[in-house]
């Protein structure tokens, strides 16, 4: 069945509201986020021990998830957007294919993870902001209250853990922060197509619809050196996972479970990032991160009972 405008009604294609289970898919699609953080240090190594550039990460992701969408629509013969799906469409490939990945891939190489992780703190709340307000759906306070406990916790944690201030703000914090805002635009959008158009094919052709740009620039940007196995498999990671598989259930849990109330769970991530990087980076996990990681997961739990859906 096909909604006016010819793509899958939303109830045929699985994206019914069901907050429950919204919830479960973006948890599982943060998983997957939060990995990414550390597979994308493993791929751009440091600036002590060198590995892929930034921007060759950013755009050799692109090219993975793009070819694997585009065999994806051929294969499920994919309707082609419509005239109205072009603009959201063009959001969505702007802000999660392009600038924000772009953003995090070159941070990585100089910033450390920490202060990275602390940045996209604010990922959630610039989410909810734009989403009440592109959606005109204004959530009560307790809801903003928790958001806002949320963020100050993620933001915090590095300054707790390391017992001392960073560095003050660099050109590295403002770029991150603005692609964190490019991306929260991204992230609302991609959650209203998701709502007339298949969450799957919300994320194929947005990185689809890249492949013109991000192939050449991939060519451009192909290392010139050796690089260990190691960061290739960082760069296969976050192609195939964050960027294609991750990206699949985000859209849908978005749609079925409101945009406002799932785009809180991101802030798990920053903690989920740090107990990955135990096994791929080395570190170690002390006492300081387990409590603001219950912390943390405990104002997103909070924000869900206070959160209207959007």
């Amino acid at each position: 069945m096909a909604d006016a405008r010819g793509v899958p009604d939303a109830r045929v294609s699985g994206d019914a509201p069901d907050p429950a289970r919204g919830l479960l898919l973006g948890m599982v699609a943060v998983a997957i986020f939060a990995l990414g953080v550390p597979m994308t240090r493993l791929a751009t190594g440091s600036v002590d021990a060198p590995q892929l550039a930034g921007a060759f990460v950013a755009f050799g992701r692109a090219v993975v998830a793009g070819v694997l969408s585009v065999t994806y629509l051929l294969a499920t013969r994919a309707p082609r957007p419509t005239r109205a799906d072009r603009l959201p469409l063009a959001i969505v490939t702007g802000g999660s294919v392009i600038v924000f990945p772009l953003a995090m891939s070159v941070a990585l190489r100089y910033v450390e993870s920490m202060r990275v992780s602390a940045m996209l703190g604010f990922a959630p709340l610039a989410t909810a902001v734009v989403a009440a307000r592109v959606n005109r759906q204004p959530q009560p306070a307790g809801f903003w209250a928790m958001a806002v406990l949320g963020s100050l916790l993620v933001v915090a944690y590095p300054f707790a853990k390391s017992g001392s201030a960073f560095e003050g703000p660099g050109a590295a914090d403002a770029i991150l922060l603005g692609a964190v805002i490019v991306a929260s635009f991204a992230t609302v959008f991609g959650a209203r197509l998701a709502r007339t158009m298949p969450a799957e094919l919300v994320a194929s052709w947005s990185v689809a619809l890249a492949l013109p740009a991000t192939i050449p620039l991939a060519i451009l940007t192909w290392p010139d050196g050796p690089v260990t196995a190691a960061a290739w498999a960082g760069v296969l990671y976050v192609g195939i996972g964050t960027m294609w598989a991750g990206a699949f259930l985000w859209y849908r849990a978005l749609a079925i479970g409101g945009t406002v109330r799932v785009s809180q769970l991101i802030l798990v991530q920053p903690i989920l990032g740090m107990l990955f990087a135990v096994p791929v980076l080395g570190e170690a996990v002390d006492p300081v991160t387990a409590v603001f990681g219950v912390a943390i997961i405990a104002t997103v739990f909070a924000g869900r009972r206070f959160a209207s859906r959007g």
